[in-house]
């Protein structure tokens, strides 16, 4: 019995937190996640994801850069999010 309310055919919202600032030039990398460069000097890495292997590739990405993984949470998709002035999806930097 599946208990999760989420649909199968719904993408889950994933924040991938890593430390220090990604580089932009790895930012269309990441396409179709919303970058964040976090004040405190992580990057924060936020969007849907299909499924489990789509969230394996994206943390061996994460892997590849070398960057420390911080954390990997699930996030409530919220129409309502505003972004910040250092927020950018990744696919519009470039």
């Amino acid at each position: 019995m599946n208990r999760n309310p989420r649909a199968r055919d719904q993408p889950t919202t994933y924040e991938i937190r890593i430390k220090g600032h990604l580089g932009q030039q790895w930012v269309a990398w990441f396409e179709g996640l919303t970058i964040t460069w976090e004040a405190d000097g992580n990057t924060l890495l936020r969007g849907p994801v299909v499924d489990q292997a789509a969230l394996h590739g994206l943390l061996r990405k994460v892997r590849d850069l070398g960057m420390p993984l911080l954390s990997v949470t699930t996030a409530d998709a919220r129409p309502d999010d505003t972004a910040h002035s250092d927020e950018k999806p990744a696919a519009d930097c470039g």
